[in-house]
């Protein structure tokens, strides 16, 4: 026989893992044990996803995410002599209590048995999660919780979703409480009528040998997520472990310090939806301290119990390269482009697993840089997971089989008992006119708006300008000369300047941050899809509120990249609704007054921005170092609108108003980058254009 002679293109130390994720249901609605059981095969076979410890028993983390077990649950009731009039009335929390500590679990369970009450719903009892700590290694020992449940009911006659949002606020209530009471340890995995959560740091042949509740015959569902952790971003803990309250996922979320202070901004929005006057009990709207999944996963809660669907919410978050996909529709392409205005993606690599009880979902990212495969079957199983095979002896007929691809998403309505399709689902959502039509009258695109004279005429640029913002010769030869040119500068390549901190000479602040932006993409990205699949859009003007329906606003505008020139400034102060809308603070201080100047000038601009949106109803505020002289510097341009966005969250004022970096310090990608990371939408490097316009001329 002859021998096989393996592939030259592959090599085994290019093998990577990384979580495995997926999901088990039955379309049917039909609720069983061999779901459940189906569920750990399937996540037992993801153990190679995970990572083990030193001690070659603790795992990274695993869990499921499934109904509510009623009849464990009725059981268990019965027992105790309580009875439920209707078993959709129940409502379980699952915990996590500091082990050890009487009386900290002591005070933990009363602040939530009083949270329960304040919210009208009936306190029915604890139950202590049955658990066999023998099969742990020794670090999930020494931090194992105390893991317990709460059995509520309600009382009135609420609403499913009224319900639901009354567990919702009776939870964030108690992460609040437990927070300022300094409780260590305490964690809320899950607080549903129609969902709970089986998680710790385990591996997945630990968990049903933990939980013994997953042994019962009585714990009955009619789907599971599961999910086998790979921690590369933080560190292995018991309640960092996968699923979390709707969602599990593969993947990073790379844009997560953006996303997280943009959520922090909206604390103090002025629209509040269904919450009503209940909004503020929602703060803080993101968990601090928390991965990047589960900072996702709280904003799809919230936007979802807000009122949207979770395959709406899921679209706002991850929406597809809708920008130049011609194979969308403008109505679709409307649809995006209105969303884009309210919410910010969270862009991966990820891949996503989503559920709120009556429907499940799975997405991938724009970027498509992860597995998801699925299969249906004729009897009504459905398997989804980042691996195929994972379950071998299914009893039906495969019907259908597939992948998810970049930006494409699948759903299983367990209420209707029907499978959508990517299209079906954008269709359902998509469609309707009134999206195109809101953005063709409230978004005005900058770069296609006639061009104006410049509000502030450019001097030629001087060695004086050069010099107070730190240029250098090789700067101008290596980097801004060939821009000038046309090429691509290679100046930056094998760079070997030393850190910032470690550097003989002054540097600007922008090299002090070189460590917080990713250098590559995992995979690496490579120019083609790099243009297909990501955009440098954005907007002007303030943002949307999450929770109102096409809300009215008297207009944005959109920009196609976030570097305006000299022009596009001069025309924000032309568009007919930020008309005395547009106010410029200067960014200088007075040098001679001695080295304390520069701390009270930065507070003053502070001040200002807030009065300037507060008082004056800017939309757009343009921070400026123009007019530098030897005795008026510029203050360093990341340190003052670090400042002016941080003052306006503070102020509750950051989504009303928008801002621009009108700046002579930056000059190349880096600098740019980080301008915006800290907080300004649109950067206008004016000295590095001049620069530039001058050496193309010579």
């Amino acid at each position: 026989m002859a021998k096989i002679l393996p592939s030259p293109l592959y090599s085994a130390e290019q093998e990577h893992d990384a979580c495995g994720v997926g999901c088990i249901a039955k379309l049917t609605g039909e609720r069983s044990h061999d779901v459940l059981k189906r569920a750990i095969d399937a996540l037992k076979a993801l153990a190679h996803r995970g990572a083990i410890d030193a001690d070659a028993v603790t795992g990274d983390g695993a869990g499921l995410l499934t109904q509510l077990p009623l009849e464990l649950f009725k059981a268990y009731l019965t027992e105790r002599k309580k009875a439920l009039f209707r078993e959709q009335d129940l409502g379980v929390g699952m915990i996590f209590l500091p082990r050890g500590d009487e009386y900290a679990q002591a005070h933990a369970k009363k602040i939530v048995e009083a949270a329960i009450k304040a919210e009208g719903l009936a306190w029915l009892d604890w139950r202590e999660v049955p658990t066999d700590s023998s099969c742990l290694g020794r670090k999930a020992i020494e931090t194992q919780p105390l893991i317990v449940q709460a059995l509520v009911a309600r009382k009135e006659d609420l609403a499913d979703d009224e319900f639901e949002r009354k567990l919702f606020l009776a939870q964030k209530c108690i992460e609040r409480q437990v927070a300022e009471a300094k409780i260590e340890g305490f964690y809320v995995c899950s607080f549903s009528s129609r969902t709970i959560i089986y998680k710790g740091l385990l591996t997945p042949i630990q968990l049903r040998r933990y939980f013994t509740d997953l042994k019962s015959p009585l714990f009955t569902t009619a789907f599971a997520i599961f999910h086998q952790r790979y921690s590369t971003n933080t560190f292995p803990t018991w309640h960092l472990a996968h699923p979390f309250r709707m969602m599990a996922h593969n993947g990073e979320i790379n844009t997560i310090r953006g996303n997280r202070n943009r959520m922090r901004a909206r604390e103090n929005s002025v629209s509040h939806g269904v919450w009503g006057d209940r909004f503020a009990d929602l703060k803080p709207l993101v968990q601090p301290a928390m991965s990047d999944s589960a900072s996702f996963d709280n904003t799809l809660q919230l936007i979802t119990l807000g009122g949207r669907s979770p395959l709406h919410a899921a679209m706002m978050m991850m929406p597809p390269a809708w920008e130049k996909d011609k194979k969308f529709s403008a109505e679709t392409r409307g649809f995006f482009r209105y969303h884009a205005g309210m919410m910010e993606p969270w862009d991966g690599p990820a891949a996503v697993v989503f559920t709120d009880g009556l429907t499940i979902g799975a997405a991938l990212d724009r970027n498509g840089l992860r597995p998801a495969r699925y299969k249906i079957f004729d009897d009504g199983y459905f398997i989804l997971a980042s691996e195929a095979g994972l379950v071998h002896d299914f009893p039906g007929k495969v019907v259908e089989a597939g992948r998810l691809g970049p930006g494409r998403m699948l759903a299983l309505d367990l209420v209707e008992h029907k499978f959508y399709h990517d299209e079906e689902i954008k269709a359902r959502f998509t469609t309707d006119t009134k999206f195109k039509q809101w953005c063709t009258e409230h978004l005005v695109n900058i770069q296609a708006a006639p061009a104006a004279a410049p509000a502030v005429a450019p001097a030629a640029p001087s060695v004086v300008d050069q010099l107070a913002f730190g240029y250098d010769h090789d700067e101008i030869e290596l980097i801004l000369t060939p821009l000038a040119e046309g090429l691509e500068p290679t100046g930056s390549m094998g760079d070997d300047t030393p850190m910032a901190v470690l550097s003989r000479r002054p540097r600007l602040l922008y090299p002090y941050f070189k460590q917080l932006f990713a250098q590559v993409t995992n995979p690496p990205i490579d120019s083609i899809r790099e243009k297909a699949v990501m955009s440098l859009t954005g907007y002007l003007g303030g943002r949307l509120s999450l929770f109102e329906e096409l809300p009215k606003t008297t207009g944005l505008v959109e920009f196609d990249s976030p570097i305006l020139f000299d022009h596009e400034v001069a025309a924000l102060f032309e568009v007919s609704f930020l008309k005395d809308r547009v106010v410029r603070l200067p960014a200088l201080f007075d040098a001679s007054q001695g080295p304390d100047a520069l701390e009270g000038a930065v507070k003053a601009l502070a001040a200002q921005a807030e009065a300037a949106v507060a008082k004056a109803g800017a939309k757009l505020l343009i921070i400026s170092d123009r007019g530098a002289t030897a005795t008026q510097a510029a203050i360093p341009m990341l340190l003052a609108v670090g400042a002016v966005n941080q003052q306006l969250v503070r102020a509750g004022l950051r989504l009303q108003a928008d801002l621009v970096a009108e700046t002579g310090e930056a000059r190349d990608v880096h600098q740019i980058a980080t301008l915006l990371g800290f907080g300004v939408n649109a950067v206008n490097p004016y000295l590095a254009l001049e620069l530039i316009a001058g050496l193309a001329a010579a």
